[in-house]
């Protein structure tokens, strides 16, 4: 059964890569490749299980943080153009 699990997972890895390529938005890439870092996750954690080592849980979760903020910088610097707050440049006055 987990064998059954690790092969559809890989399965869906491969799906996500598809739609990442041929997304037609760069809004559906980027979930694409969103799926792409859970699917990872789950990866992970199943062959963490499956060689009885509980410690890539943790590196699990790591890589799931990882994923979630890259995700979030990569969805503002598309949506706003940069990882700035302010609308002034650095070093210009106001006035």
């Amino acid at each position: 059964m987990l064998v059954a699990t690790f092969a559809a997972i890989l399965v869906t890895m491969g799906l996500a890569l598809i739609r990442a390529t041929r997304g037609p938005t760069v809004f559906d890439r980027i979930l694409a490749l969103n799926m792409f870092g859970t699917k990872t996750v789950l990866l992970i954690s199943v062959v963490g299980f499956l060689t009885g080592r509980p410690d890539f849980i943790d590196l699990a979760l790591v890589y799931a943080l990882m994923n979630f903020i890259g995700v979030i910088g990569v969805l503002r610097f598309s949506w706003l153009g940069r990882f700035g707050d302010s609308e002034e440049q650095p070093g210009a006055e106001a006035a």
